[in-house]
């Protein structure tokens, strides 16, 4: 079993920033990807930026160029910067790992952007 320790949400004024972070722990032999989904009050939940843990990284195009994924392997850890926030960014944001075919979430971290 895999377990998701998320922290950094916050209400932060439009155009600042903030960085989230996941710490997985457990039964973690053989990560694929790690990553960072949001779901908005009244909307369905949607991807962000996944860090496929052999290199690749995939961003939704609303993020590109103002949020970054990385990882800490060591750790077990993934992040994501994001700056220049927009009221739009509001949402829930939610930690993902894939391990061994298995998918895990983890609670959820509030980002309040103020316009």
């Amino acid at each position: 079993q895999v377990q998701l320790a998320e922290s950094g949400g916050g209400l932060v004024a439009a155009g600042g920033s903030l960085r989230l972070s996941c710490a997985a722990s457990g039964s973690i032999g053989g990560i694929y990807l790690m990553g960072w989904y949001r779901q908005a009050p009244g909307k369905e939940r949607e991807l962000v930026a996944t860090y496929i843990f052999a290199g690749a990284t995939n961003y939704a195009d609303s993020v590109k160029g103002r949020f970054t994924i990385s990882r800490d392997r060591a750790m077990n850890s993934v992040y994501l910067q994001m700056n220049n926030l927009k009221p739009e960014d509001t949402a829930i944001y939610y930690c993902r790992a894939v391990v061994a075919g298995h998918d895990s979430w983890g609670q959820g971290t509030q980002v309040t952007v103020s316009s």
